[in-house]
């Protein structure tokens, strides 16, 4: 019985530290690749998953931001990535490879822009807005744990269309407000914040709607389609998902396998965070409860995504039609997670192009 008692338990602190991590809002950025030499214009990598990833990366380290090139080469113990003109050498040390390599806000690209603030049910939560001659407006939803900056590498691609752009926070953000019990919620409360962001744009001048979001991104989209009021969510024109979060359980069951868990965890964890935050899995599994409202979708999925499953993308382009759902799907070869701009920066914007084009003209 005792045996018994302290593997309960265990079990259930397990439970209670998987989800944790699940529900603690990300602050700190980590370091984990390492810069072993920079010279001839290269910089030089321990090799690592991230390190070896096809296409054009921000590389970041405390205090910097440098844009490097596809791998060239690799040896035992480094890979070879050309920077990019006009990048800083980094130091030797820890950075980070990141998918986004623009920095600090959209007049990284070239593009005016005015911070301004979202009255949400939680306080204002800043935005920023890129002005545009059309009406249909794009607004832009980042991922878990990332930021407004998620957007800079596509936010040419609707200016240029004639498309507004609104790229919002939400809750938990660095520069948002807290959710009262200082948790993510996965989509759950955080679509109201999304809410939020559509009653400005027609507040000031929007006639129609474009929903762009990355990772959970998507999750918030997916519960606002399925539970806004109808007279808003018809104004949605159309949406594009980048590396979407379209079913926590498959994404729980994944991170868990990152993670060397037991596979039985990950229904545990499910269940106490169900007991925290209050949170139905069963409305964020958008193949067997797709949302009340669903317009024409481009979705970007990479095949090799160790973050968020490409099963479910999958699945969901196969049933589509039978959903009634008009959805676009592209598999991008070699991407990792919200990386399928990085891999093909001109093949994805030609795609978002030509579907914004056909789907949500900005007059």
């Amino acid at each position: 019985m005792v045996v018994l008692l302290a593997l309960g338990v265990l079990l259930g602190v397990t439970g209670w530290y998987y989800s944790s991590v699940l529900l603690r809002p990300v602050r700190d950025l980590q370091y984990p690749d390492q810069v072993v030499a920079v010279r001839d214009g290269e910089v030089w990598l321990r090799p690592s998953r991230w390190a070896g990833q096809p296409g054009d990366w921000g590389l970041r380290w405390p205090g910097g931001l440098a844009v490097v090139g596809p791998v060239t080469g690799e040896a035992e113990t480094v890979l070879r990535r050309p920077l990019r003109a006009g990048s800083t050498a980094p130091p030797l040390g820890p950075v980070v490879l990141d998918a986004g390599p623009f920095d600090p806000d959209p007049s990284a690209r070239g593009l005016p822009f005015q911070t301004v603030g979202v009255h949400t049910p939680l306080g204002d939560c800043p935005a920023w807005l890129v002005p545009a001659a059309g009406s249909t407006w794009v607004i832009a939803v980042h991922g878990r744990g990332a930021d407004r900056r998620e957007c800079l590498r596509v936010l040419p691609v609707p200016h240029r269309l004639g498309h507004p752009v609104l790229a919002i926070s939400y809750r938990n953000d660095v520069d948002a407000p807290a959710s009262p019990d200082g948790h993510y919620h996965l989509g759950d409360t955080e679509w109201q914040d999304l809410a939020a962001a559509v009653d400005y744009a027609l507040a000031h001048g929007a006639t129609g709607l474009v929903l762009y979001g990355w990772s959970m991104g998507a999750a918030i989209i997916g519960a606002y389609l399925d539970r806004a009021p109808e007279a808003t969510v018809a104004l949605v024109r159309a949406v594009v998902w980048d590396s979407p979060l379209l079913d926590w359980r498959a994404t729980l069951r994944q991170q868990a396998t990152l993670r060397h868990l037991p596979p039985g965890l990950t229904s545990l964890a499910t269940v106490v965070t169900r007991h925290r935050i209050g949170i139905d899995f069963d409305r964020f599994d958008l193949l067997r409860r797709p949302p009340a409202r669903r317009p024409p979708t481009l979705l970007f999925h990479g095949d090799v995504d160790t973050a968020v499953p490409v099963g479910p993308s999958r699945a969901l382009a196969d049933s589509a039609p039978r959903l009634g759902w008009p959805l676009r799907y592209v598999e991008v070869p070699g991407a990792e997670h919200t990386a399928n701009w990085n891999v093909d920066p001109a093949g994805y914007e030609s795609a978002v192009a030509d579907f914004l084009t056909e789907h949500a003209p900005s007059a």
